[in-house]
């Protein structure tokens, strides 16, 4: 488990467009939020 405030690990995953999105491109230019809903929008 990760610490409220730490760096998180780099990844990459496709967006929306399937465009990669790399999570240190954003280092030092935005703050990131990552939520991740599991079973959301699977019908089951």
């Amino acid at each position: 488990m990760t610490e409220i405030g730490a760096m998180g690990p780099n990844f990459t995953l496709p967006a929306n467009e399937g465009t990669p999105i790399t999570l240190s491109d954003f280092q030092g230019k935005k703050n990131v939020v990552l939520s991740f809903h599991i079973y959301s929008f699977t019908g089951g």
